[in-house]
């Protein structure tokens, strides 16, 4: 039997979603990286799953033959901190990271507690390298 993934791309409004986040500032901070993200891909977001705002897709194949479609970036307000989703990973981005401010990461998670807390400058950056890399290694 196939794996079939739950977080799937979906016709949710993407502002109605927003607009539903509680905390202030969480749901500002959301706004404004939605803005960015629009800006920088050029893409329209979509909803993935419940609660995740994606932009772009590209198809992955594992080495298992399992394979898929993906965002190419995204981000979801989760209550304990703004989860950016840089797919390609922070390693090839060690001097960006290292200006970006006040942040957590895990494989593709860039977890931030609070836009203040980064250079949007920076940030802004950081989405579009790994979005070019992405539309590059996946989409050429």
């Amino acid at each position: 039997m196939a794996y079939e993934l739950k977080t799937k791309v979906n016709d949710v409004s993407v502002e109605g979603f927003l607009d539903k986040v509680e905390d202030e500032k969480k749901r500002n901070d959301a706004f404004e990286v939605l803005k960015l993200m629009k800006e920088v891909t050029g893409e329209k977001p979509k909803m993935w799953g419940s609660s995740i705002v994606g932009f772009g897709t590209y198809r992955y194949k594992y080495a298992s033959g399992q394979e898929g479609d993906w965002m190419i970036t995204g981000f979801s307000p989760r209550k304990t901190s703004l989860t950016l989703y840089i797919m390609p990973g922070f390693g090839r981005y060690e001097e960006l990271m290292q200006k970006l401010g006040k942040y957590k990461t895990g494989k593709s998670c860039l977890y931030i507690n609070k836009l203040t807390d980064v250079d949007l400058g920076i940030l802004k950056t950081l989405v579009k390298e790994s979005v070019d890399y992405m539309n590059k290694k996946y989409n050429s």
